[in-house]
C-alpha cells in the first residue's frame, strides 16, 4: 500500500505506481500480474515388473547343471536336474529382487533430484518476487509516497 506524502491527487499516484511497476518489473524479471508458474516435482514411479523368466531360466540351468552332477555323483541325472531346478528357481528370484530392488532405488533418486529442481526453481522465483517488491518500494518511496 502506497500512501502520498507530498499531496498527490489519485491520477498522479496511478501514473507513479505504473511507473514503478514497469521499472520493478523490469528489473526483477518477475511480473506479479502474470506470475511463472511454480514447480512441483512429478513422483516418477518405479517401471512395473515385467516377467523376466528369471525363474524359469534358472530352473533350466540348474536342471542342465544339476543332471550333470547327478549323473556323475550316483548315476541319476533325473534325481540331480530336479534339484538342480529348484536351486535354479530361487536364484532366479532372488535376481528378480535385486533387479526390483535397484530400480527403486534409481526411482527414488530420481524423485529426490527432481524435488531438488523444483525447490531450486521456486527459490528463485520467490527470489524474483523479493525484488520486485523491495524495487516497487524503493521506486515509490523516491517519489514521495509513504510504503507499508
Amino acid at each position: 500500500m502506497a500512501y502520498p506524502s507530498k499531496g498527490q491527487d489519485a491520477k498522479t499516484q496511478n501514473i507513479d505506481e505504473g511507473a514503478c511497476y514497469s521499472w520493478a518489473k523490469q528489473q526483477s524479471g518477475y511480473d506479479p500480474g502474470a506470475p511463472p508458474p511454480t514447480a512441483t516435482a512429478a513422483k516418477a514411479a518405479p517401471p512395473p515388473a515385467q516377467p523376466t523368466g528369471a525363474r524359469a531360466k534358472g530352473a533350466v540351468r540348474g536342471a542342465a547343471a544339476g543332471a550333470v552332477v547327478g549323473e556323475i555323483a550316483d548315476d541319476d541325472a533325473g534325481k540331480g536336474a530336479a534339484y538342480g531346478a529348484a536351486a535354479g528357481v530361487v536364484a532366479g528370484g532372488a535376481r528378480n529382487r535385486e533387479a526390483k530392488r535397484q530400480q527403486e532405488a534409481q526411482a527414488q533418486a530420481a524423485n529426490q533430484q527432481a524435488q531438488a529442481q523444483a525447490d531450486q526453481h521456486n527459490a528463485q522465483i520467490a527470489q524474483q518476487k523479493d525484488t520486485f517488491k523491495t524495487g516497487m518500494k524503493a521506486c515509490l518511496e523516491g517519489k514521495g509516497y509513504t510504503v507499508k
